[in-house]
């Protein structure tokens, strides 16, 4: 069982340190850092526009990171926000043309490093890894919010 977390752990690990720098590689073309990427792809998601306690929801940030975020994004000419006379936190932010392209640009480099990432797998596998991925995130999520049980096996 040890082994089993120690393998899953490294793993986890070392796909997120190599993601990460993949993505601050990729941001760096647009003078943005690595996590302005997770805010780029999410409003490329939504061409309408999402408030910022949305870009927290869908992004898992705090309030405080998406301002910043936003800020950022805004100065660079990359999101723009329009707030139709509602309060200034819940206007919605939208891509500018630039950030659209910005964002396409990643979406396609992203998708390009996935792709080469699991070239080692079929189809099949692929996708029981990305379903096993998706029900350990929810697991671990849960277990997260709620605390790890003392009877847990």
């Amino acid at each position: 069982m040890i082994d089993r977390f120690e393998r899953f752990s490294y793993a986890i690990s070392e796909i997120s340190r190599h993601w990460h720098k993949l993505t601050a590689d990729e941001m760096e073309r647009h003078g943005l850092k690595g996590t302005h990427s997770v805010y780029l792809l999410t409003l490329l998601r939504f061409p309408n526009g999402v408030t910022a306690p949305q870009l927290c929801e869908l992004c898992g940030r705090d309030k405080a990171d998406v301002s910043r975020m936003m800020s950022i994004m805004e100065d660079k000419g990359f999101v723009t926000k329009e707030s139709n006379g509602q309060s200034l936190y819940r206007g919605n932010y939208k891509l500018t043309e630039a950030g659209k392209k910005a964002a396409e640009q990643v979406y396609q480099r992203a998708a390009s490093a996935v792709q080469y990432a699991g070239r080692d797998l079929d189809v099949e596998k692929r996708t029981i890894f990305y379903d096993g991925l998706e029900s350990i995130a929810a697991n671990l999520r849960f277990l997260s919010k709620n605390g790890i049980p003392d009877d847990i096996d």
